[in-house]
């Protein structure tokens, strides 16, 4: 692939090659025209001098212009030459410069002259012109007119010398014209892409330990910013990309240290000296309990991992949300029942949506299980839907939150939970909403989440219409 300099090069040399060449095309062709012209219409106007002078006496034919006025006739060394023909295809009468040549008989309509190139001799090219005339005898009566060619010819080596050094003067001018837009475009495009180098070498400068960094180079053309705001939006993203992967391995080795920490110290007490069964069934029964909580977290990252990188599209059906919602609430029901929360589902039976049932079920499963765990104490969980165009809305909220607006707004980051302090280690991975989000985008769908007067904390899905 060659560069965008030589390509951008190779144009303009191409381009302005193309418009000089056809522009000395054009002048050469304009200005030999009009030499060749003026030359032809110089013997023209020769010819018919010459033929209005020409006279018949008897059988002979004269010219009745002294030709010591027509310098250019005489001699050997003149460049102007006539023959005059008869009607019986003879010579009547040549000019002194022409020897013991002749000149074609250039017949053609009469009056209407007609012009050729020839070699006179070798060595001579000639342009020459010929007009026919028919004239009458001079005594008192009319006769057959009896035709009569007149042909003036001229060297024409000059012209061709000078039609000779034009087209060398052109295309020297046209050679020189491109070696010098050549150069002067070299120049320019250079300039004009040096940006483009300064850019490239800025960018080069930024690697993965000091993603912060933007592109801060001044003085950019106004078809480059774009690039620029593009690249150091690429930038943000990437930095906050990685600042989650340095968070998100950090969550992670609290999220797994906390329960191993817990194993081990249950391990070396029970091991610290001899204790009877029911002492080692009880320790047992308490590493049992963490693996548990382990494996559910290892679950639940691998559930997210797959919702992540399956790029098979989900199963779609008609789904009505509210005798899905109805069913995954009951698994909810004991936990509200002993915290006195009050639920209601007032999701129309005929709304229908197009979803994949499991995994339309996880999403309602997390987000009201969420719900029943931190509403506050005798609070209510409600859940409306209805249709608006091609998709519908489902919102679930429930009363007693109380996070900032700023904490909701980091409610799907990855092991973010509220509990600064980490004080729920083991029964919340701060997993379920990020998981509902990563899901609902797999079956063509998005969530939000607002927070209302009151404490109200709301989540908003938006999913296509059955």
């Amino acid at each position: 692939m060659r560069s965008v300099e030589g390509r951008v090069l190779a144009g303009m040399a191409g381009g302005m090659a193309t418009l000089l060449v056809v522009f000395g095309l054009v002048v050469y062709a304009v200005i030999r025209s009009t030499l060749i012209h003026e030359f032809d219409a110089s013997l023209i106007s020769s010819v018919r001098l010459l033929a209005a002078s020409a006279e018949r006496e008897d059988e002979k034919i004269e010219l009745g212009v002294d030709l010591g006025e027509m310098p250019e006739f005489q001699g050997k060394g003149a460049q102007a030459y006539y023959e005059l023909w008869g009607g019986d295809g003879r010579a009547a009468a040549r000019s002194p410069s022409l020897g013991t040549d002749d000149l074609p008989n250039l017949q053609g309509p009469v009056g209407e002259p007609a012009v050729s190139v020839f070699e006179l001799r070798p060595g001579l090219p000639v342009r020459a012109a010929g007009l026919t005339l028919r004239s009458e005898r001079t005594e008192g009566r009319e006769d057959a007119a009896h035709p009569v060619t007149v042909v003036v010819a001229r060297d024409s080596r000059l012209l061709l010398r000078q039609l000779r050094w034009l087209r060398g003067l052109l295309a020297i001018t046209t050679g020189g014209a491109i070696a010098l837009s050549l150069l002067a475009g070299t120049l320019i495009v250079r300039q004009a892409l040096r940006p483009l180098k300064v850019l490239a070498a800025e960018i080069a400068t930024i690697r993965e330990d000091n993603l912060a960094a933007r592109i801060e180079t001044a003085d950019m053309p106004t078809e480059m910013v774009p690039v620029k705001r593009r690249l150091n939006d690429l930038l943000a993203r990437l930095e906050a990309s990685f600042k989650r992967e340095r968070r998100f391995t950090g969550d992670m080795a609290h999220e797994l240290r906390t329960p191993l920490a817990g194993m081990r110290s249950c391990a070396e007490v029970t091991l610290a000296r001899s204790r009877s069964e029911p002492e080692y069934r009880s320790s047992l029964a308490d590493c049992l309990e963490i693996t548990k909580t382990m494996e559910a977290l290892v679950n639940t990252l691998l559930r997210l991992a797959r919702t992540e990188a399956d790029s098979a599209l989900p199963r779609r059906e008609s789904i009505a949300p509210a005798d899905l919602i109805d069913a995954c609430w009951r698994s909810c029901c004991e936990k509200a029942g002993r915290r006195g929360l009050t639920f209601e589902n007032a999701v129309r039976a005929d709304l229908a949506c197009a979803s994949d049932p499991e995994g339309l079920r996880l999403v309602f499963s997390n987000l009201l299980d969420n719900a029943a765990e931190y509403t506050d104490q005798s609070g209510a969980i409600w859940v409306t839907g209805l249709r608006r165009g091609s998709v519908v809305e489902v919102r679930i909220a429930n009363t007693g939150c109380q996070l900032s607006a700023e904490q909701v707004g980091q409610v799907f980051d990855t092991f973010w939970r509220a509990d600064a302090s980490r004080t729920e280690t083991g029964t919340h991975f701060g997993l379920g909403l990020p998981l509902v989000r990563r899901t609902l985008l797999s079956l063509g769908g998005t969530v939000t989440v607002t927070l209302e007067p009151g404490g109200v904390f709301v989540v908003r899905l938006v999913l296509p219409a059955g």
